[in-house]
């Protein structure tokens, strides 16, 4: 494992983290059977967001809710290292400390390394990017352009503005110009319904002077939270950002009699409001089989890929004509496989010429072969829980595997073989429970130096927390 010796940052300091190391080992000791005989091992993480200790909580007398005074303890300490961290310039850092009896301490800051993705909720690294930039495949997928198709029947642009004028009589529209210039910044044409809609209303909160209830009119009479003229995004895939632990798990698939193409973004999904609850509502330049162009989708916040039919038009949508897309109800096969006690029980049975995604979970019986998912054109990420593989080194034969997850053992197999998948583009290591983080990350330098990825940087701090209250 790569080690330095800490430069002059206060994050570097032992007295930044002796108030967490102090409270960690209260917590721990006090569930030891041996407390003060035996070294304690303490992990956690602190980001400038949130953190995450191995620290008891208060339970608040009956009839009271939790209070921040209640873990103020805690918040306190947590804040003195994210003072730290905001200072060095660092969003997030993982730690394991070895405390003796006596009170003296070493700590181990681990990371952050540009390579890997910050933790979720855990001291151990996230995924490990071993080729620069790359993004999952369903990140990757562009519309199909065979799905091309023209405006519904409904749509009016001159019904539709129309329409609006008489609900706001007396709004602001956006000029040719401004229409034109959201259009260049955009780099797409505007369909001929929402110039219509602008040409109302710019929507501008400085039009209507903090008029709260103007622009509740204006909201009201577009059926959504409108998003001023200026301020139309694309809602490309990287607008949907998600860890490669989630994402590489998501597959990408359009059913022939779909209206909306199942794709994490499109260039042609201009986002143009947003319905109180988080989701954004797009007009739809590249539908699917059975949609049409310039249809209204919302991009739902709770899901990572797809979108939801809202109506055929935007003039359908202003005149709350709805239209609700039939979901398909075919009997094919999965593209993303769960093999556990409580769904698929075999990895025979998930197997299939279109399998992009095989994911093993708990299981009680014999371990798997990986035999016949072997020589699968499209098979790119497997996930497999600890002691479910019969032969790990069978990895060896998926020759199209671009993101992989293992635990430690199956790791350090592949890794003493010199087995590991060169196709990789991603890969993480699955540790569980109270796993000491350090042989965890010692793992994952040498999966980055395959590559010749930046390692995870281990920094050594040591002093005394005086003895134990």
């Amino acid at each position: 494992m790569a080690t330095q010796r800490p430069p002059r940052r206060s994050i570097d300091d032992f007295a930044t983290w002796q108030p967490v190391l102090r409270l960690l080992r209260a917590a721990k000791a006090g569930k030891a059977a041996k407390a003060g005989a035996d070294p304690i091992r303490v992990t956690g993480r602190i980001g400038r967001g949130g953190w995450s200790l191995a620290l008891p909580r208060p339970v608040p007398p009956r009839g009271r809710a939790a209070r921040t005074v209640d873990i103020q303890d805690e918040i306190d300490a947590v804040e003195r290292v994210q003072t730290a961290l905001a200072e060095a310039g660092v969003d997030d850092v993982s730690f394991s400390a070895e405390i003796d009896p006596a009170g003296t301490a070493v700590l181990r800051l681990l990371g952050p390394s540009p390579a890997v993705e910050p933790g979720i909720g855990t001291t151990h690294p996230s995924a490990l990017i071993l080729v620069e930039d790359a993004l999952p495949e369903p990140w990757r997928r562009l519309p199909d352009p065979a799905h091309e198709a023209g405006p519904a029947p409904s749509a009016d642009p001159e019904s539709l503005e129309r329409t609006l004028r008489e609900r706001l009589p007396d709004a602001i529209g956006a000029t040719e110009e401004e229409i034109a210039a959201a259009e260049a910044r955009l780099g797409v044409r505007l369909p001929e319904e929402l110039k219509a809609l602008y040409r109302v209303t710019r929507a501008r909160w400085e039009d209507w002077g903090d008029d709260y209830e103007t622009a509740v009119g204006v909201f009201e009479a577009a059926r959504c939270e409108l998003s001023p003229v200026d301020e139309l995004y694309i809602a490309e895939a990287s607008t949907r950002h998600c860890h490669w632990e989630h994402a590489a798990l998501e597959a990408v698939v359009t059913r022939p009699d779909a209206a909306v193409q199942g794709l994490v973004g499109s260039p042609g999904w201009i986002v143009f409001g947003e319905n109180g609850y988080g989701d954004q509502l797009a007009v739809d330049l590249t539908p699917g089989p059975r949609g049409h162009a310039g249809q209204i989708i919302m991009i739902s916040h709770e899901e990572s890929v797809g979108a939801e039919l809202l109506a055929d038009s935007l003039t359908d949508w202003i005149l709350d004509r709805e239209t609700h897309e039939r979901r398909h109800r075919g009997e094919e096969p999965p593209l993303v496989a769960h093999v556990n006690h409580a769904s698929i029980k075999s990895v025979r049975e998930a197997a299939h010429p279109g399998l992009e995604v095989l994911s093993i979970g708990v299981w009680d019986g014999a371990p798997f072969s990986l035999a016949p998912v072997t020589g699968l054109p499209r098979l790119r990420t497997l996930a497999a829980y600890a002691g479910t593989l019969a032969d790990p080194l069978e990895i060896a034969e998926l020759t199209g595997l671009e993101f992989l997850q293992l635990g430690p053992q199956d790791w350090r197999v592949l890794l003493d073989a010199g087995a590991v998948p060169r196709s990789l583009s991603a890969a993480s290591i699955t540790a569980y429970g109270d796993q000491d983080p350090l042989p965890v990350v010692a793992i994952a330098n040498e999966i980055l130096a395959l590559w010749d990825r930046p390692r995870i940087i281990q920094t050594v701090l040591e002093g005394n927390l005086g003895p134990l209250a």
